[in-house]
């Protein structure tokens, strides 16, 4: 098999396991992420680390979702394949030490691996010069199993209006120092965390970075949420819309696309293609986000993949008095009723929530800007008003569409969508579709208690 890296040497390898040994690790976690953008992976002992990064652990392709691999042959195993620069000891694993893999079969990089798709997107912005930085936030929830099912692991967080809230927060003050400090320790910038505005919800912040670090940034926040959050006994859930009367967890990104400076410039080593001096965003960047809004239904399939994801892209009351979520394709400055918020140099893509693949989703998000930027699409005049005061017939009135309002409308504008396929790929694009039609008719083959609190005596 190939190597993964020139940067590969007996020499690299040798400095990287003494280094690994000197904190205590005596277990790699090999990890990659699936399509549902689900960490997956194995434990691998530290003295099997050059093999690890060179041919890779293998793994029963057709056990993970999504690959479309056969059962036989040759093209029966996944190969995950280690980055050698993402080795972190885990802070909440004492001996062990997370490394990002990339998935290759038959010796080649897979179509199908998330992120190798996330790499082939970005190899296109850099054949331009370009580089992509993204900023996500997560939000989540902390709940506790009941013989009910699920409710808010703080039984005291009950505010009508809970964002900010600095009573509740303090008593989940352990499991969030314990994750933000674990965080840090394993290289990310975290700079805030705040009580988000549903009972339970949190929201913690790292500094953006190059798209695909951004990426696997993401996957170890949850990794780590998970773990030390069963650790204190309570489930962390990255549902989108665990509580009907209360907003859903978002996962926006901020977005913005940079390249080399002109040669001679001295202080600057590059420059963001989004930002303009007389204007909060180049001619780029209106492209680019024209480009997201234009194939807004089909990245809606991507950046909201469940079935749960669509009952948080409503605009309604809630207790809080709004969703927070966008449901119209518009855009404006500063404006969080709308799909895209526009900032000086970057926009803020309110869309993706808590339960998209960080990976897949900054894929489509790059195919649809450059489309747009390709295509010199208009971006249109900017949207100042408040959407979500808006009745749906004053919406259409100004021309704005609606997103897709289900799990299965947005599969069909996927299906029609072939820049958004192309980027994903024939194998993924096929079994990421194949997969949520699934999911979407057992959602519609399922009884609910509602429907049977409604309709049980009513005839």
């Amino acid at each position: 098999m190939k190597t993964s890296s020139a940067a590969i040497t007996p020499a690299t390898v040798q400095t990287l396991r003494e280094r690994l040994a000197a904190d205590g690790v005596h277990s790699l976690m090999a990890q990659f992420t699936d399509v549902n953008g689900v960490a997956r992976g194995k434990l691998v002992p530290l003295n099997q680390l050059e093999l690890l990064m060179t041919e890779g652990v293998g793994f029963a392709g057709p056990s993970i979702w999504g690959t479309g691999l056969p059962r036989t042959g040759p093209r029966a195993e996944y190969y995950g394949r280690g980055q050698i620069e993402s080795a972190r000891a885990l802070p909440w694993m004492p001996g062990v030490a997370r490394v990002v893999c990339d998935g290759f079969v038959a010796g080649e990089p897979f179509d199908a691996c998330p992120r190798q798709i996330l790499k082939r997107q970005l190899a296109r912005l850099a054949e331009r010069g370009w580089s992509l930085r993204t900023g996500i936030e997560p939000e989540f929830f902390l709940l506790r199993r009941t013989a009910g099912g699920f409710e808010p692991a703080d039984p005291h967080d009950r505010l009508d209006k809970p964002s900010y809230d600095l009573k509740s927060l303090p008593r989940q003050q352990d499991f969030l120092h314990q994750l933000a400090d674990g965080l840090t320790r394993c290289g990310l910038d975290v700079f805030q965390i705040d009580h988000e505005d549903a009972h339970g919800q949190y929201e913690l912040n790292f500094h953006h970075a190059e798209a695909l670090t951004s990426a696997d940034h993401l996957m170890l926040f949850k990794m780590a949420a998970h773990t030390l959050a069963e650790q204190h006994g309570m489930v962390f859930s990255m549902m989108p819309k665990p509580f009907a009367n209360q907003p859903g967890s978002g996962m926006h990104f901020h977005v913005s696309l940079w390249r080399a400076a002109a040669a001679g410039t001295i202080g600057l080593d590059t420059r963001c293609v989004f930002d303009d001096a007389s204007q909060d965003l180049s001619l780029l960047g209106r492209q680019f986000i024209a480009g997201v809004l234009h194939h807004a239904d089909a990245l809606c399939a991507i950046a909201a993949p469940t079935v749960n994801s669509y009952k948080r892209l409503t605009v309604g009351e809630s207790i809080t008095g709004t969703t927070w979520a966008p449901s119209y394709v518009a855009h404006g400055p500063n404006n969080r009723t709308a799909l895209v918020r526009t900032l000086k140099g970057r926009f803020e893509w309110r869309v993706p929530d808590a339960s998209a693949n960080p990976y897949l989703a900054t894929a489509a998000m790059v195919a649809a800007g450059l489309d747009g930027i390709d295509r010199r699409l208009d971006l249109g005049p900017a949207c100042t008003d408040d959407l979500f005061v808006l009745s749906l017939a004053q919406i259409v009135e100004r021309g704005i569409a609606v997103l897709p309002q289900s799990l299965s409308s947005a599969l069909d504008a996927l299906e029609r969508d072939d820049v958004i396929c192309a980027a994903l790929g024939k194998t993924l694009s096929s079994e990421f579709i194949r997969l949520k039609r699934a999911e979407w008719t057992e959602y519609t083959r399922h009884v609910s208690p509602w429907e049977m609190a409604r309709y049980a005596a009513a005839f």
